[in-house]
């Protein structure tokens, strides 16, 4: 039986960005539903996203982790994939890349590797706190990437932290449940460089996502 993939977006205030996601969405020909989350965009997010034809879920609890539980309820899909609303450069192919290992190799649970500059959180503190705690997760290259697919049942088994510490948590939970995983190679990605105050925040929230697991 074909494979049915939903892909949610969590978004807040990305109506430059979100219609560029949902092009490069639709183009896999598993994808069943496009689902953007609207986490309390003050924006034109949902606007944008209803005339590109997604799903527009809301989400009145402010964290990423809380979007996405929202999107995960709200899908149709047997696989779903989660993508990050404020990356410009996906290539087109990036929800076939990210949903290959399960359709092909019936994979459980998928998490992005790429290549970009910047990733000071990812460097300077879950991957230090990871070698100490969890040194068998050094072998993924980006821990904290937002950018995974899994079998929509390992997902309904976690319960998801609800702030930047939730793609972390995912990942150490998946590993946890045993559930097969492989890496899926994105190409070169770009990122809006966050200020300090709130790099001190998505630290301390993957701080806390990794130490509560331990």
């Amino acid at each position: 039986m074909e494979k049915k993939v939903s892909v949610i977006i969590p978004a807040f205030n990305e109506e430059e960005n979100i219609a560029n996601v949902i092009d490069k969405s639709k183009k896999c020909k598993y994808v069943e539903e496009i689902i953007v989350v609207d986490n309390k965009s003050t924006d034109k997010t949902q606007e944008v996203a209803m005339k590109k034809g997604a799903k527009v879920v809301k989400c009145e609890q402010q964290g990423k982790g809380y979007a996405m539980e929202e999107g995960i309820k709200s899908a149709i899909g047997d696989i779903v994939v989660f993508l990050d609303a404020d990356i410009a450069d996906y290539t087109n192919d990036v929800v076939d890349r990210l949903v290959k290992p399960i359709t092909e190799k019936d994979v459980d649970f998928v998490k992005a590797t790429f290549d970009r500059e910047g990733g000071r959180v990812t460097e300077l503190v879950a991957k230090p706190m990871l070698k100490i705690l969890f040194p068998e997760m050094m072998q993924y290259q980006q821990p904290l990437s937002g950018m995974i697919a899994g079998k929509k049942q390992c997902f309904e088994e976690i319960e998801f932290d609800k702030d930047y510490g939730v793609d972390i948590g995912i990942l150490l939970d998946m590993v946890k449940k045993n559930v097969t995983m492989e890496e899926a190679y994105l190409g070169t990605l770009k990122n809006v460089s966050k200020d300090w105050k709130s790099l001190e925040k998505m630290s301390t929230e993957v701080m806390v996502a990794i130490l509560k697991r331990k």
